[in-house]
């Protein structure tokens, strides 16, 4: 017999067929990539004739199902697949243990299919189905086999189903002790709920339940009763303390046969830790200081015989040495709840009340430290107030949480502030509590301490100081003393006096005086700072403009205020005012819009001598200058810009007959009329008489052209720029600027201008999306003709020189 050994012996004998250690964890498993959809398009009909049916088997006895279909509405010959579970294909599995059979009745179209299994194990019990498939039709018939049958373990499983204990595959090694030393555990498992398997477990010491179950299973429960090479079989099983020694013996028929000792299935080697030993008839195998690792299933084999056990080596209950002790806290107190174990590594587990505590969560910290096991609760709340429990499968212990409320006075609160720019700011509050710490939060964001920035703790006074206050430091503020569900909080309010930042660049021709074409559309983008945000008013004369839609309008927004004029017309012309005002003071700025047009032509021109060569004219002034005074005016090649309402014509030629036009012209352009002069110049030849042929006056008329193109550019966004053409042409060509096909006519941000035929378009201060294709068009009665180019504005790069000193 062996020696310190616990022997377990059921009641059948014999080995089982190997077909009892199939797996059927199988039917866990999921489905193959695109196995689960394989038949969604075919129709499910019903083609059974005859379903397999579900059957109650007899362990060791043969059953046959069978499945019949018609064929006779069937285009192709239908297929069958036996399934197990989910999707494993038992056609794998044909061999001795399973069988399968196909027929066909001519007569009748009739396809028969049998699966025969032979000696039925009770691995074979568990949910199957049949599926016939032909072309776009499908069928499925499930069925169940249960095996009846004793599978008795340690004497109490006689009723247990062994489907019920498959827990599929093995994971990790296996803690037997509680189970051998308390064999009541089957009785408790047997009548328990399957919910309430893990907390016995847990209790009785089986760390690994789901691999117990596997591994119970494949257990070899039956051996046969008669043997030639044995006369006395090894026990099915086993148990042995950890550290102590176990004999496995058999007593063999032949006294010279020779055995061989295998450990899960490889053959041992004798050694100091196994002894193997031949005395007459017994054979023994001895397993010296039996560790968990010892723990296996053995055989001993003769020739083509195998006698089996399976050894389980128990180690001791994990006991708590030391208790929990009760705590006592305030809120924001750290908690450590201690206990010792009799094993060092030891699982405990920690509950609250009757909830089990994660390891996931960040407010519970789990700590080992050789025997002790530390549960830490960083900050204690309210909520952690109750009973704490530390379980181990030998025992158990509990302690209570109390958590109270600091109380702290507020001796004086912090109060709100309105402070201006580059003043200082600071908060102050005092508690009762001169120990007392705390943190200042702006917003919500704890504030640290910088160089305009300084937290003090004096006493009982905290103190929160900011220099030179900005624009950003205003919020709110509050105080969280640490520990205490309190929090004192107050306002800083930023004061800023109201200021106008007017740009007297682009329109502006003078400081504060604005020149807009009449026609075009003014949009005046004025800067605002201030805090609080300042109001904004816009007046022409002493009347208020307020409105915010409409040809004059003003439009708000952030930091920024607009006056807008759609289409300027000359009673637009004006003074106009903008103030802002805030709390912390006034801005006035004065602005003089001028509307101007281009002047009518000029009247009345005379020509008032001749000379040899040289003719004197003398106008009057037109009628309107279009509100810019008369710059010149154009007579051809003979004089530009004239301010003068007179000139005298030189170098004309004797004998020639001359006729005068005059053009007006102002800041804005040349008048699109002309007065033509009343009476010619004839230059009459001296001493000499020529008789000229009939005159024949010239055809000046011509189709636009353009003789300078325009060329492609690249600047830098926010540096203002122009590009410039020339054209010729009579009559005079009217002139469009398009950017990407869209016309310029309107926008403020182009300005145009066409002297003499050289054509510019100035573009103020550009921005990466005013770049694009720019198009120039000249168009008369007579044509038209078209030049473009390409502007390309860059990015601004800021470059940063650093100098290190040595």
């Amino acid at each position: 017999m062996p020696e310190a050994a616990d022997a377990v012996k059921p009641e059948g004998e014999g080995e089982a067929p190997a077909e009892a250690e199939e797996k059927t964890a199988e039917d866990d498993e999921p489905l193959p990539e695109g196995e689960e959809g394989a038949h969604q398009s075919q129709e499910i009909t019903g083609l059974f004739l005859q379903h397999p049916e579900t059957t109650v088997a007899i362990t060791g006895t043969d059953i046959v199902f069978t499945a019949k279909v018609d064929s006779t509405t069937l285009s192709r010959k239908p297929t069958i697949k036996w399934l197990k579970g989910k999707w494993l294909d038992l056609g794998s599995k044909a061999g001795k243990h399973m069988q399968f059979k196909e027929t066909f009745d001519r007569a009748t179209k009739i396809y028969t299919w049998d699966m025969k299994i032979i000696k039925v194990v009770p691995g074979d019990a568990g949910a199957y189905r049949c599926e016939v498939t032909s072309k776009d039709k499908c069928d499925s018939s499930a069925f169940d086999i249960s095996v009846e049958g004793e599978w008795d373990i340690l004497g109490t499983l006689t009723t247990l189903p062994l489907r019920q204990w498959d827990a599929g595959e093995d994971e990790g090694s296996l803690d037997f002790s509680a189970l051998l030393k308390k064999a009541d555990v089957w009785e408790i498992l047997k009548n328990a709920q399957p919910s309430e398997y893990e907390k016995i477990a847990f209790e009785y010491g089986i760390t690994d339940l789901r691999g117990l179950l596997k591994r119970l299973k494949k257990m070899k429960t039956v051996e046969p009763k008669h043997s030639d090479a044995f006369l006395k079989r090894m026990e099915s099983a086993y148990s042995v303390d950890k550290g102590k020694k176990i004999v496995l013996q058999v007593e063999v028929v032949d006294p010279n046969a020779q055995v061989k000792w295998l450990k899960n299935g490889q053959e041992i080697k004798s050694s100091a830790k196994y002894i193997i030993e031949s005395v007459g008839n017994i054979r023994t195998l001895t397993i010296n200081k039996c560790s968990l690792a010892d723990d296996a299933a053995y055989e001993c084999v003769i020739g083509e015989e195998k006698s089996f056990t399976e050894v389980f080596v128990k180690e001791p209950p994990v006991t708590i040495t030391k208790l929990l002790d009760d705590y006592h806290v305030v809120v924001g107190e750290r908690v450590e709840f201690e206990v010792e174990v009799s094993v060092e590594g030891a699982h405990v587990n920690w509950m609250f009340e009757d909830q089990e505590l994660s390891r996931d969560t960040h407010k519970y910290r789990f700590k080992k430290d050789g025997l002790k096991h530390m549960l830490i609760i960083q900050e204690a709340t309210l909520d952690d107030i109750g009973m704490y429990w530390c379980f181990t499968n030998g025992g158990r212990t509990k302690g209570e949480l109390e958590v109270e409320e600091k109380e702290l006075e507020v001796l004086q609160n912090i109060a709100d502030l309105t402070v201006k720019a580059e003043d200082q700011a600071m908060f102050k509050c005092e508690v009762s509590d001169e120990k007392v710490t705390g943190k200042w939060l702006k917003d919500g964001v704890e504030v640290l301490p910088s160089s305009r920035i300084k937290l003090t703790h004096i006493g009982r006074i905290h103190r929160l100081t900011i220099d030179d206050v900005k624009p950003e430091d205003a919020g709110d503020y509050t105080f969280i003393p640490d520990g205490y569900a309190l929090s004192l909080s107050a306002k800083l309010n930023f004061l800023e006096p109201p200021k106008i930042h007017l740009d007297t660049t682009g329109n502006m021709v003078s400081q504060n005086t604005i020149i807009v074409v009449a026609g075009n559309k003014l949009r005046l983008d004025v800067e605002i700072s201030g805090e609080p945000p300042p109001t904004v008013v816009w007046a022409k004369g002493d009347t208020a403009i307020t409105a915010v839609e409409g040809r004059v309008r003003t439009e708000s927004r952030k930091d920024l205020s607009c006056f807008v004029i759609e289409g300027a017309e000359r009673e637009d012309e004006g003074n106009y005012t903008i103030i802002v005002t805030n709390p912390a003071g006034e801005d006035k700025a004065h602005l003089l819009v001028k509307i101007v047009d281009v002047p009518d032509c000029p009247e009345n021109v005379k020509c008032t001598s001749v000379g040899e060569d040289c003719a004197t004219m003398v106008w009057d002034p037109p009628k309107f200058d279009g509100g810019a005074p008369v710059t010149g005016t154009e007579w051809f090649t003979i004089y530009e810009h004239n301010r003068r309402t007179n000139c005298t014509a030189s170098d004309l030629i004797m004998g020639n007959e001359y006729m005068f036009r005059v053009f007006s012209e102002n800041l804005v352009g040349k008048s699109e009329d002309f007065c033509l002069s009343k009476d010619t110049a004839i230059i009459p030849k001296i001493g000499l008489e020529y008789n000229p042929p009939p005159f024949k006056e010239k055809d000046m008329q011509s189709a636009p052209k353009f003789i300078q193109p325009l060329l492609d550019r690249s600047v830098v966004a926010g540096y203002s720029t122009a590009i410039s053409c020339a054209v010729r042409g009579f009559p005079k060509p009217k002139i469009r600027w398009l950017r990407n096909k869209i016309p310029l006519d309107e926008n403020p941000r182009f300005l145009m201008q066409n002297n003499q035929g050289v054509l510019t378009l100035n573009i103020r201060k550009p921005s990466q999306y005013d770049g694009g294709k720019f198009t120039c068009k000249a168009i008369n009665s007579l044509g038209e003709d078209v030049v473009e180019c390409t502007l390309l504005v860059r990015e601004k790069v800021e470059c940063k020189l650093e100098i290190q000193s040595m």
